[in-house]
């Protein structure tokens, strides 16, 4: 990787870090077209892995405001949906993926913007844990159906059970990644080079949710993933 791709790259995690640290998701929906863009190869694994290490400092910080008995349940569906995840990145050619990830973004974006919320019980929260363990896994991408289903909670409630949530989900996918042979050493020494740039876009959070509205925080995020899925299918298809 050049260093203007990694200077790009790592733009892209201090930006999805700083929405993540925030409103509880959003490294995969914000950094993962960045990096298919950069270098495919980077995908799934390296986002997965720095949102695990951003969501632990996360719900150490919020660990008072986690839902456990809503997590909980989330995280009983999440587990075979990870193992879906992880088959689809062992079978899926770097092409079929980056369209995958492009495809899940964009249904995130509408199923957000028509402002659909189911309510978050046990069914519900089950299935939208199975849901983000599969996309999660197979394209960094599994907040929109959590956010879906959480999108009631507020500030602290929602980064914590969100936070709470990935945390253990993450590192589900990264174990069952690493077992499929889906991550190697370049994604784990790409992924180390790009902490300090986590941290900052973590810290930067503390700033932000002091000064912005977490309302069009996320909207912006939503647009520079909407183009970022955009050009990816234009790059994919040319």
């Amino acid at each position: 990787m050049t260093p203007t791709a990694f200077a790009v790259v790592a733009a892209a995690v201090l930006l999805a870090s700083c929405l993540q640290g925030s409103i509880g998701f959003g490294m995969g929906m914000l950094a993962a077209p960045v990096v298919a863009l950069v270098d495919a190869s980077l995908l799934p694994g390296m986002p997965i892995i720095l949102a695990t290490m951003l969501t632990l400092v996360v719900t150490v910080t919020e660990r008072e405001h986690v839902d456990l008995r809503g997590t909980g349940w989330a995280l009983a569906g999440r587990m075979p949906g990870t193992a879906v995840g992880a088959l689809l990145v062992a079978v899926l050619p770097e092409r079929g993926l980056a369209l995958l990830l492009a495809g899940v973004v964009l249904c995130g974006i509408a199923l957000n913007s028509f402002g659909w919320a189911p309510a978050p019980n046990r069914p519900n929260l089950v299935l939208a844990g199975g849901a983000s363990g599969l996309m999660g896994t197979a394209t960094a991408i599994g907040g929109p159906p959590m956010a879906l289903v959480w999108q009631g909670k507020e500030g602290a409630g929602l980064r914590g059970t969100m936070s709470g949530f990935f945390l253990v989900g993450s590192a589900m996918s990264v174990a069952a990644l690493a077992l499929t042979g889906s991550i190697g050493l370049h994604t784990l020494v790409t992924a180390a080079a790009l902490v300090p740039a986590m941290l900052l876009g973590f810290a930067l959070s503390r700033y932000a949710n002091r000064f912005l509205d977490a309302r069009r925080l996320r909207w912006t995020a939503v647009g520079a993933s909407a183009l970022g899925a955009v050009l990816l299918i234009v790059q994919q298809l040319g």
